[in-house]
């Protein structure tokens, strides 16, 4: 009873901060209603056991995408523009595709019901086979780099991809005078600087073990490189993006996005050329059970790689643009 009443109070906040959104003019209170969004659905995750995906939407949802997304507000303007075209339009096809989505929901399985088929089928396969066939505790790790494997190569290259498409836009950030003074707004603010020394490091830690320990509890190379670069995000944000390319310069990340996918492929091709599958993780040890840990530490490296280099290169193209703007 107790969960039941936590999911109604998460949900009403969801559904209280996604309407006012709706009404909002200020873009900037937009952005900060979009972070306690995600903020929230975090913590619904966690009430649903879903731990993986909280830390991932708390990173990005609530960190890095509001920072990017405070960056934009940078470029073009804190205010909406009026729109001078009726809305009527807009409004029937929103509400013609919730009433599609929502006639679509009518043929799903009831909730939580143990007759579901995916209950019946692949989640049972998973439960009782994977500790077996993979040895990882976390079966979500075992799921994701092993069973699905060529499916998180493909999010890794899109991540990849993504970040060459922005940078495309953007442009790639110019490294800066090394004697640079700090540009960041909050430079004058000693309490900040006292506290981002302290926990920035502990954030690092922390991405280290994400990344390193999940294969036993909640974690991998996504999260881990989410969380690394929101402490590199928070360093340049306190001290200023100078000091930032002096840790990790737009040169670095240049070369860690692509180098990720590689050795997330290279993965396979040493499966390949030992005369098993594509991503066939077995062949890599004298053991099955050695194999898969070995191979799924390497390919979750390699998303750790793209993720940080991904997420870390786009904030630096949006300073970069920021700080031009400043200048002109």
């Amino acid at each position: 009873m107790t969960e039941v009443l936590i999911d109604l109070v998460l949900l009403g906040m969801l559904a209280m901060t996604a309407l006012r959104v709706i009404f909002l003019k200020d873009l900037f209170a937009v952005v900060m209603l979009f972070s306690i969004f995600s903020f929230v659905s975090a913590l619904i995750f966690i009430n649903l056991d879903a731990v993986d995906v909280a830390f991932t939407e708390a990173a990005v949802g609530a960190g890095i995408s509001t920072v990017l997304m405070l960056g934009t507000i940078a470029l073009t303007g804190r205010t909406e523009k009026k729109n001078s075209h009726s809305s009527i339009l807009h409004l029937v096809v929103v509400c013609v595709t919730g009433a599609a989505l929502i006639y679509g929901t009518m043929d799903m399985p009831p909730f939580g019901n143990a007759d579901n088929p995916i209950h019946q089928h692949v989640a049972p396969r998973y439960i009782e086979d994977s500790p077996k066939e993979v040895g990882l505790p976390n079966i979500v790790t075992s799921v994701l780099a092993s069973y699905r494997g060529f499916d998180t190569l493909g999010e890794t290259v899109v991540v990849f991809a993504a970040m060459i498409g922005v940078l495309s836009l953007l442009g790639t950030a110019r490294p800066t005078n090394k004697r640079a003074t700090p540009e960041s707004g909050l430079a004058k603010h000693r309490v900040l600087h006292v506290v981002a020394k302290i926990i920035i490091p502990f954030i690092i830690l922390f991405a280290l073990y994400v990344q390193f320990h999940g294969d036993y509890g909640p974690g991998g190379g996504f999260q881990a490189g989410v969380i690394a670069a929101a402490a590199l995000i928070l360093y340049a944000l306190v001290f200023g993006a100078s000091f930032a390319h002096r840790i990790v310069s737009p040169r670095q990340l240049e070369v860690f996005a692509p180098l990720g996918v590689l050795l997330y492929a290279s993965v396979g091709l040493v499966g390949m050329i030992k005369g098993a599958n594509f991503l066939d993780y077995n062949v890599l040890a004298s053991t099955a059970a050695a194999g898969q840990h070995y191979g799924i530490i390497i390919i979750e490296l390699g998303v750790g790689l793209t993720v940080f280099a991904a997420m870390l290169g786009l904030f630096y193209a949006f300073s970069n643009q920021v700080e031009r703007s400043n200048v002109q």
